[in-house]
């Protein structure tokens, strides 16, 4: 997953990612439960998602930074 020309995650990051979408489309779609659990699958997936992206970020931009100072 890459933002424009800026990598956000390692290989491992990226792996663990695609599993919990690959996981989450297969719950979401093949698996018989409520509508309601169905739903708060996809809001937690995208959650988890969402924070790994921007915690990956801000530790780049972190260390970016510091790289900058020395």
């Amino acid at each position: 997953m890459s933002l424009g020309s800026m990598k956000v995650f390692s290989g491992i990051q990226e792996a663990l990612v695609l599993a919990l979408m690959m996981v989450s489309i297969l719950t979401l779609f093949y698996v018989n439960i409520d509508i309601t659990y169905k739903i708060g699958i996809a809001v937690m997936a995208f959650t988890i998602i969402f924070l790994a992206t921007l915690a990956a970020t801000l530790l780049r931009q972190q260390r970016e930074i510091k790289q900058a100072r020395v």
